[in-house]
């Protein structure tokens, strides 16, 4: 049974950066969250909770950029929370590193 034509992309550009959004971008994100969560608490709680986490939250991220209908949304949305998840761990990193 063929997929139905409204739920699929008419160009090939646009199918190609849903895939690298999601898939790319989903897994940044993704990274990204758990650099967050090593800013707070100790890294060893965080890689044990990453292994579980990590998978689950990389495949529904995958996912929406699937569903959603405007792909420079959704890079938007992962580039914008890439940088605030990040933004605590590479402060503190600076702090402590600092010259």
């Amino acid at each position: 049974m063929p997929a139905n034509k409204k739920y699929l992309t008419r160009s090939p550009w646009l199918r190609l950066s849903k895939i690298l959004a999601g898939s790319v971008g989903g897994y940044v994100v993704m990274m990204s969250l758990h650099l967050f969560f090593t800013a707070f608490l100790p890294k060893e709680y965080v890689i044990i909770t990453a292994c579980f986490t990590g998978y689950l939250l990389w495949a529904f991220l995958l996912l929406y950029a699937f569903i959603a209908t405007n792909v420079w949304r959704v890079w938007g949305l992962y580039i914008l929370l890439t940088i605030v998840f990040a933004l605590p761990y590479l402060l503190k990193f600076n702090l402590n590193h600092g010259s």
